[in-house]
């Protein structure tokens, strides 16, 4: 995804007109959020990203009701999404999509995709109510109950890193998880949710094979079919089971945890199945966000967007089986040192990776 500036946010004389100021500007990004969200849904960014389209032809390509299309059409426009000549009749007028946002808005592989993050918010904000009971009972609200958008939001999200930087850059950058993976290692992938990072060790490593594991049975589904599509099933298999049970027969050259040990109750016995799924020889990473080493307010963007996602989903999931460790997003890394000593880690390391939203640990 595309680099963002993360300066704090400047502390700055507060009053009321500005924090209405600052909350309105809030409001119409969620409404942008909120039709760009209809966009993909409705297969209109799609239509538009193969040619300039009236509210008629729109609604007759994507099966959907004229009327809303144009209302539709017309909020792009106004909003600055789309272009057209507003001085053209409303059911002659023609609207482009400009050829720069279509790698954000359709192409599922683009580095600048945002589609993902978008379809993934509307999908926990859809569970608001039930957020609102956990918040007062201090129960929780799986992945399971957040459902569909959430669960391909999130795979959605990543898809594009794990086919491309990871295998290209970030693995080749470790010389001896490089080496086996090469030579034809053995890899695990635990919490691989819809599988791209399974896949995209896959296809960047032809000799190498990798068990996904993950406790979402969708998900699961999902990865399958994602692995036959990307032709790599006959060397990528997926498991609908807790990676914590899992007992293999000979130990892993590496073993993966892509940004989910935040998300587990039990981190602590997942990082330990980590350790025994990597015996003596394996190597075991784990990428998780890059927030703050400590806590500071006001914070930059990074820190923003990830108590967002804690407070829209990461918490509540990791709430939902008791007991809880409760970590959340913010995830900083003397709280993941803590889980690999009691898991029976000796060392954490940070490897020497640039990403603007990821660190990538190797735990010893």
């Amino acid at each position: 995804m595309t680099t963002v500036e993360t300066a704090p946010v400047q502390t700055t004389e507060k009053s009321a007109e500005g924090l209405v100021e600052r909350l309105f500007g809030a409001m119409l990004a969620t409404m942008d959020v909120h039709a760009a969200y209809l966009g993909n849904r409705l297969g209109y960014y799609r239509i538009l990203a193969e040619q300039p389209v009236t509210s008629s032809e729109l609604a007759a390509c994507s099966g959907t009701a004229e009327r809303y299309a144009r209302e539709w059409l017309e909020q792009q426009a106004v909003t600055g999404i789309l272009d057209t000549d507003a001085d053209v009749d409303a059911f002659e007028r023609r609207y482009t999509l400009p050829a720069a946002y279509v790698g954000p808005l359709v192409d599922a592989v683009d580095a600048d995709h945002f589609a993902p993050f978008l379809q993934f918010v509307v999908g926990a904000v859809k569970q608001t109510e039930r957020l609102v009971e956990a918040f007062r009972t201090g129960g929780g609200v799986s992945w399971a109950e957040l459902g569909t958008d959430a669960r391909q939001g999130q795979g959605g999200a990543n898809r594009a890193l794990f086919l491309g930087p990871l295998g290209r850059e970030y693995l080749p950058s470790i010389p001896d998880v490089n080496a086996a993976l090469r030579a034809g290692g053995r890899v695990a992938d635990v919490g691989c949710g819809v599988g791209w990072s399974s896949i995209g060790i896959a296809l960047a490593y032809p000799d190498a094979t990798v068990d996904g594991y993950d406790v979402d049975v969708p998900s699961i589904e999902t990865a399958r079919q994602n692995a036959r599509e990307a032709g790599v099933d006959d060397r990528v298999r997926f498991h609908a089971v807790d990676a914590a049970t899992v007992n293999p027969s000979g130990g892993y050259d590496a073993v993966f945890a892509f940004e989910c040990i935040h998300d587990l109750s039990d981190p602590v016995a997942v990082l330990a199945a980590m350790r025994r799924l990597a015996g003596d020889r394996g190597t075991v990473i784990v990428m998780d966000e890059r927030v703050a080493e400590t806590f500071t307010a006001p914070g930059d963007e990074v820190e923003r967007m990830m108590y967002g996602y804690s407070l829209m989903c990461c918490l509540a999931d990791g709430m939902s089986h008791q007991p809880s460790a409760a970590t959340g997003t913010v995830m900083r890394p003397s709280t993941l040192r803590g889980y690999a000593a009691e898991a029976g880690f000796a060392d954490v390391e940070v490897l020497d990776i640039a990403n603007d939203f990821f660190r990538f640990y190797r735990l010893g």
